[in-house]
């Protein structure tokens, strides 16, 4: 296994070289730099930065041969560089990078957002029940703002393929979960055979985040107001349903510390129930007929089996790092019959 110092230096980063690149390319900024990586399981290593000048946020990709369309952080660098000018929260883009000999990979510098990053979709850390209700209000109406953005006059009318987002989605993840199979389970095999069979029309298209939920937001320190989203690795232009489908999956699943809701007592939280959610979105973003939730609750519980598939192929094959991995991989039966279970609802034949 490696030590620690095989740690550090996968990590890192030339501060003598970041520090001339950053002199040269970023508005404003002195040197000297200290870097502090933060913690958390993103694909792009990231860091805080700070100077005499400020503090700024670096997003690299991970040192090392990739494959060609992976961990691709100009991509994530153009979409905050076209939202920020329309007003929409993201931390404020200072500068790409794609010569790898600077740090050891191509990177981008971005304003350090201050403010509050809650974890637990039950918010224990609010003031009272007002505050909770204000804030999942505020995480609502910064999804439908997202949805109502003008993307073509942000420069970002190629920024996505066309045609149904969810087609293409469920053919990605059916190839991604035969891939790396294991085991034959018939659940999985039922939703493969149901989904593309019963795709939604898609009715508008948008800026799609992809992982839309509440530790990918920076609140205010005093008020419930979002200052910046963050992670946009999986955004795209699609059908918002998925991004709303997504935020409401919270309210089906079930509450472990983490974004999922399910078996709270939300009104004794003031967290509001998922079709005030719902309708406030309706009626912030215009749309007139919001379609049943089912069908995407199983496409999205579909896609996170196919993910967890993979991680399970890896624990199998000995390539998994992560210490929970092998716990994770246990869980791809209970999701394949979740995610039956909602396209049943949605009106799938058992």
């Amino acid at each position: 296994m490696p030590d620690d110092k095989d740690k550090m230096d996968k990590d890192h980063i030339d501060e003598a070289a970041l520090t001339r690149w950053m002199e040269a390319h970023v508005a404003g900024f002195q040197g000297p730099l200290t870097l502090e990586k933060f913690a958390g399981g993103q694909s792009n290593p990231t860091y805080r930065v700070d100077s005499p000048g400020g503090a700024y946020v670096l997003r690299r990709k991970p040192f090392g041969p990739l494959l060609p369309s992976a961990h691709a952080v100009d991509r994530e660098y153009r979409l905050i560089a076209g939202l920020h000018p329309t007003g929409f929260p993201v931390a404020k883009p200072y500068g790409l990078c794609g010569d790898d000999s600077v740090i050891g990979a191509a990177f981008y510098v971005m304003e350090m957002v201050e403010g509050r990053t809650f974890w637990n979709g039950a918010i224990p850390e609010a003031a009272n029940n007002a505050e909770r209700t204000a804030l999942y209000e505020a995480m609502v109406d910064t999804l439908a703002d997202l949805h109502k953005v003008d993307y073509q006059g942000a420069g970002l009318g190629d920024y996505g393929k066309p045609g149904n987002y969810f087609e293409r989605q469920v053919g990605r993840w059916t190839k991604q979960y035969r891939g790396s199979q294991t085991d034959d389970l018939p659940a999985m095999e039922k939703l493969i055979a149901y989904l593309p069979a019963s795709l939604p029309e898609q009715k508008r298209t948008a800026i799609v985040h992809g992982d839309f939920r509440i530790d990918n937001m920076i609140f205010d320190s005093q008020s419930p107001r979002v200052l910046a989203v963050l992670d946009w690795e999986l955004s795209t232009l699609g059908d918002p349903m998925a991004d709303l489908a997504y935020l409401m999956m919270n309210w089906v699943t079930p509450a472990d510390g983490r974004a999922g809701l399910s078996g709270l007592d939300l009104d004794a939280l003031g967290i509001p129930p998922m079709q005030a959610m719902i309708e406030r979105y309706a009626a912030r973003t215009g749309l007139d007929d919001v379609p049943d939730m089912n069908w995407y609750f199983a496409f999205n519980l579909f896609r996170l089996a196919g993910i967890v598939q993979g991680i399970k192929k890896r624990v199998i094959d000995g390539n998994a790092s992560n210490d929970k991995a092998a716990e994770m991989a246990a869980k791809v039966p209970f999701l394949a019959d979740s995610a039956w279970h909602f396209a049943k609802a949605a009106g799938a034949a058992d």
